[in-house]
């Protein structure tokens, strides 16, 4: 009983030492700070409309209170779009003609400040918060941004997404009543192609007159997304790192094929859909009736079906989690943007790192990242209960759609492993790759499949040709030949 109560005594006074030494760091570092003499940080972000007006007013909130008492002065300018911003950024970082001065904090994705940490110009934000600090953001999140393989932190998380399913339940309905089609069928992508090809014989044989018209069923937003969740999932991962932090390619051809399976073979069928430049919008004209999309679409999804200009009908949706493939481990997808400071001197970095560690308390987060579907980065934030309070709180609550998304999201999260490719040399090139890969292939076939049946001839002997395990290889060599070769450019 003496030893346990010694044992007791020592691990609270540890505890207790850790807490000062946290608390003693940052009144080090506040002493870097004077409110008589403010130092101005300066950010670049892509939001728009309702985020830029929700994130100017959380920038006045802190000038006005703890930038005020702490003599720190934000000012934030958007740049209107992630590509113009990161363009900005590596031009400005490399002193191109015309660039402006960089930052000292911008918002950014994992290639672009790989480029960045490439140039030495990245602070390592992790020297500037306790591990207790630390420990309060979700795990991956906090990964994501150790990409550098030295456990410095050089991307600070501030508002996520994943992935969801939405469906026109109104349609959806008309076809459950009439096959028996459940959402248990939605749960894998094995699941979605067949009930798509269920959908489209039972859609052909509502006009018997008219042959092979039936209707696709899915689509979704983002094919690189479906590929690299997709390996990841039948353990096939494209881009792992080895024991030195190297990115090397990896080419399983039966996740390849697998991949290729479930969504070009159902898509030259007619199954799947992709015409315009979002799925939402594909729903709305009646193309399509179930999609995968980022939290943050969800409130893009249209309220009505627009099939002409004189027939359109109001539409209700449900949201679903994103399906997975069958019998293997639950992948879902991590993405945002987060934050990264500039490497300048201690004074500004730690000023950034105030301002960054405000916005990410749980609440105002929380109250700012679901304005758009964005899920907030802290731990005890992902809580729906705690999310729908702030939300009912608020002068601009979301709609119902958005919430909903966001629950199936906090429930993917608590239930699935979360992933994102770490960032290399080339990332964003062979990600254009997985994006296109597979999609403009089966969107130029299809065409020609559905030419070659209209000129008369059979639409399974065309078919045949197309599905064939020899059309597969040829594709197949040239996708690997491809990968190769941007993998190993200069």
């Amino acid at each position: 009983m003496k030893k346990c109560k010694i044992f007791s005594a020592v691990l609270t006074l540890i505890l207790s030492l850790s807490s000062l030494s946290g608390c003693e760091k940052n009144q080090n570092l506040d002493k870097l700070l004077n409110k008589d003499d403010p130092v101005t940080i300066q950010i670049w972000h892509y939001y728009n409309g309702v985020q830029q007006t929700s994130f100017d007013a959380m920038v006045d909130e802190f000038n006005n209170t703890v930038g005020l008492e702490k003599g720190i002065i934000v000012e934030a300018s958007t740049k209107n779009s992630i590509s113009e911003l990161s363009k900005s950024i590596i031009s400005s970082a490399k002193k191109e003609p015309g660039a402006d001065e960089l930052p000292n904090i911008f918002e950014t994705y994992s290639e672009t400040a790989f480029v960045i940490d490439n140039l030495g110009m990245l602070a390592d934000l992790s020297k500037y918060f306790t591990e207790d600090e630390i420990n309060e953001y979700v795990d991956e999140y906090i990964n994501e941004g150790k990409f550098s393989g030295d456990n410095s932190l050089k991307i600070f998380p501030t508002a996520k997404s994943t992935e969801i399913m939405m469906l026109n339940l109104t349609d959806w309905q008309k076809f459950a009543d009439a096959t028996g089609a459940t959402f248990d069928d939605l749960k894998t992508l094995e699941g979605v192609a067949e009930t798509a090809e269920k959908y489209y014989n039972y859609t052909d044989a509502l006009t018997p007159d008219i042959e092979n018209d039936g209707k696709a069923f899915y689509g979704r937003d983002s094919m690189a997304n479906y590929m690299s969740i997709g390996a990841k999932q039948l353990g096939g991962e494209f881009f792992p790192k080895d024991e030195n932090n190297q990115t090397y390619l990896n080419l399983n051809k039966d996740v390849v094929k697998k991949l290729w399976d479930n969504y070009y073979i159902p898509y030259i069928k007619g199954y799947y859909a992709s015409e315009s430049r979002y799925r939402s919008d594909d729903v709305k004209i009646g193309s399509i009736i179930a999609l995968v999309c980022s939290t943050t679409g969800a409130s893009y999804y249209p309220k009505e079906v627009t099939i002409n200009d004189d027939y359109s009908y109001p539409i209700e949706n449900v949201v679903l989690p994103a399906p997975q493939f069958e019998g293997c481990d639950p992948y879902i997808v991590q993405q945002g943007a987060g934050m990264s400071v500039i490497k300048s001197n201690e004074k500004l970095e730690y000023a950034s790192s105030v301002f960054l560690k405000w916005f990410t308390d749980s609440e105002r987060n929380i109250e700012f990242s679901i304005n758009s579907g964005y899920l907030p980065v802290k731990k005890e934030a992902n809580n729906f209960e705690k999310i729908s309070e702030i939300n009912s709180d608020s002068e601009k609550s979301v709609n119902d759609a958005t919430m909903n998304a966001i629950k199936i999201a906090i429930d993917e999260i608590n239930s699935c492993t979360l992933y994102t490719s770490m960032p290399f040399e080339k990332s964003a090139e062979t990600r254009d790759i997985l994006s296109d890969s597979i999609q403009n292939v089966a969107t130029e076939d299809y065409k020609e499949i559905s030419q070659r049946i209209k000129n008369g001839e059979k639409r399974d002997k065309v078919l045949e040709e197309y599905t064939s395990d020899e059309y597969f290889e040829n594709w197949f060599e040239n996708f690997s030949e491809t990968l190769k070769q941007t993998m190993n450019e200069k």
